[in-house]
């Protein structure tokens, strides 16, 4: 008989936020498939629980995938985590999912916190449509051409960003999209947690003042 594979959404800031149900699978699973055991150690031992993990990223997941599959279909449970909010989110474990699927391995989601819903709501900008663009590509080229293709999008559109990318970022949403609304946050369910509205060159000449700090979510729209 196949163990189960969990995919455990965590805190993104504030270890309060996690499901009940979350702590009691992390307790009953044989292993923890995270990305950094520091960070997953800090939440497991504020919870007191006591789990051995397995570090799966996006640089050794082709390789440690096989070896989890091996233990699923050897009846251990897993429990697949990121180092804050959901598993998969711009996050590794896809290869991890899509073969435990294919090899009929039970997977079940245990929900919890994701950055994109909460920068989404807190935005003020519509949000019965909207489009997960997940960081833009590291090439000027190709993010110029993933912006171009965001000029007609009637959708809100919410990026993720980090901090020493964020204002050249803001400042290629403007030459290509033009001076719209957008809300950038960061530091969620955190102390310092910001969010900030406004036209784009508003939010420039304010972290132009402001050093970016923290990983950013953007949400844009063309319609606001």
């Amino acid at each position: 008989m196949t163990g189960t594979l969990y995919l455990v959404a965590t805190p993104i800031g504030n270890l309060r936020d996690i499901a009940q149900r979350a702590l009691e699978v992390l307790k009953a699973v044989d292993v923890i498939a995270c990305e950094d055991t520091r960070q997953t150690g800090k939440l497991l031992s504020h919870y007191g629980i006591r789990k051995p993990m397995v570090v799966l990223h996006d640089h050794n997941e082709r390789q440690r995938t096989p070896q989890l599959l091996q233990r699923l279909c050897a009846g251990e449970s897993v429990a697949l985590v990121a180092d804050g909010g959901t598993p998969l989110i711009s996050d590794p474990g896809w290869r991890l999912v899509h073969d435990a699927i294919a090899a009929q391995i039970p997977v079940t989601w245990i929900p919890g916190a994701t950055a994109l819903i909460g920068a989404l709501v807190l935005s003020g900008l519509p949000t019965e449509r909207f489009m997960f663009e997940g960081f833009l590509p590291a090439k000027r080229g190709a993010r110029r051409r993933r912006l171009e293709s965001l000029k007609d999008e009637e959708r809100t559109v919410v990026l993720y960003e980090s901090p020493h990318r964020f204002l050249k970022t803001l400042r290629e949403i403007r030459e290509v999209l033009g001076d719209i609304k957008l809300a950038c946050a960061r530091e969620l369910t955190k102390m310092f947690e910001e969010v900030r509205r406004g036209s784009v060159s508003e939010l420039i000449a304010h972290f132009e003042q402001h050093a970016p700090r923290g990983e950013f979510v953007i949400v844009l729209s063309n319609r606001a």
